[in-house]
């Protein structure tokens, strides 16, 4: 009798660790996904990780954004346009939070910094869907560099290509299409 009883509770308690665990690796899961969807501008596949609306926060900006799931997708149409590669270079869950080191390159960032950007970020989820991505510091990024390079393609357009005035502030996949022509212009000036 005492063998059953202490046979059933250890198959009660690996049952339960093993649901622990399985529980720790969704949500590792679930952000390995979403930075395979960013990689891939997969906006389908994002929906379903996200919960009704996000929140981004950039700690180094004090800059907060909400997005519902529709405008989030708008903005994931605008980044697509510039051929974002995004890496996971580290990524571990800390209790009910997921900790990752991203690097992202694109032609927008190839021009305005000239190699790929680093930093690490929080996400936190609500019902196993992400509700909130915090980046809490950059590691590669020269704000410097960036905004000079940006003034000088802002100025340059101005001068020379009034009609695509307004692209740097139009986070839609029709003014994506513009900056990226933008760029494309100002390299072959």
């Amino acid at each position: 009798m005492k063998k059953t009883i202490v046979l059933s509770l250890f198959l009660t308690f690996g049952f339960i660790s093993c649901k622990t665990a399985e529980k720790e690796v969704d949500k590792l899961e679930i952000a390995k996904k979403y930075y395979r969807f960013l990689d891939t501008s997969d906006s389908a596949g994002i929906m379903t990780l996200l919960g009704d609306s996000i929140v981004i926060r950039e700690n180094e900006d004090d800059y907060e954004e909400r997005f519902s799931q529709k405008g989030y997708i708008k903005w994931l149409e605008w980044d697509s346009v510039f051929g974002p590669t995004y890496k996971i270079l580290e990524i571990e869950q800390e209790g009910e939070i997921v900790k990752a080191r991203i690097s992202k390159i694109d032609k927008r960032i190839q021009l305005l910094h000239g190699e790929p950007m680093v930093w690490n970020e929080i996400i936190r989820y609500k019902n196993k869907k992400i509700n909130s991505i915090e980046r809490v510091e950059y590691e590669v990024f020269d704000v410097m560099r960036f905004l000079k390079n940006r003034v000088e393609l802002v100025s340059w357009i101005d001068e020379n290509h009034p009609e695509l005035n307004g692209f740097l502030h139009d986070q839609t996949k029709s003014g994506g299409k513009k900056y990226l022509k933008a760029i494309e212009l100002f390299k072959n000036r």
